[in-house]
């Protein structure tokens, strides 16, 4: 398989225009050109890493919290998603439990298992690769539905005397975890997906 690279080729990643291997910024949009971006990983496991930082509180601490004459409630995230379903809507329970939990443990594992790959040089399938990475960006603008949920509650349900709903510290830090993990993954250069393969003649590109 014969790559950009070996044929002395760069592409401009904000593009997609390809380029001969010596410009140095790209004549449509002018973004700098790169081949690749040699401290790529270093800024995705650092994003990764605050991004797990800020996960674990955001799962520990509430979410939500309801003020009303009589009473004051707290919520994690799976505990409203309990509650939810407790009181007959299964379908929304299941909804808070794929965005909230499902989504972004998948988005760590996936992110981590990319790193990996190019760390250790991974020869195994690199068109496999490339798909999740795409879906790891297409999801990553719908990973703060839980924020939005929240910030909607609070603006509609503010009856001062009689109830009110208040993002939780968690909201925040959920809130960070996402930035950080879009950013995470905004840093990996899918192009390192493509380094280290067969060659035609069997031997490894450089």
């Amino acid at each position: 398989m014969t790559t950009a690279r070996e044929e002395g080729l760069v592409t401009c990643r904000t593009c997609a225009r390809v380029w001969p291997g010596m410009a140095e910024a790209c004549g449509r949009c002018g973004a700098r050109l790169s081949s690749r971006d040699a401290l790529s990983l270093q800024r995705v496991w650092a994003w990764w890493i605050a991004g797990v930082a800020c996960y674990i509180p955001a799962n520990l601490y509430p979410m939500l919290v309801t003020e009303t004459l009589t009473s004051r409630s707290e919520s994690t995230i799976i505990g409203g998603a309990i509650d939810i379903a407790k009181h007959g809507d299964l379908g929304i329970a299941l909804i808070v439990l794929i965005a909230s939990v499902f989504i972004p443990v998948v988005k760590f594992i996936a992110i981590a298992y990319l790193g990996l790959s190019v760390k250790l040089r991974s020869q195994q399938t690199p068109v496999g690769r490339m798909h999740l990475f795409e879906v790891i960006e297409f999801i990553g603008r719908w990973s703060m539905i839980d924020v939005f949920v929240v910030a909607i509650l609070s603006a509609l349900v503010q009856l001062s005397v009689v109830a009110s709903i208040q993002p939780g510290p968690a909201a925040l830090a959920f809130a960070l975890s996402v930035i950080f993990t879009m950013f995470s993954a905004k840093s990996f250069d899918p192009r390192l997906i493509w380094d280290y393969l067969p060659t035609r003649a069997g031997s490894r590109a450089p």
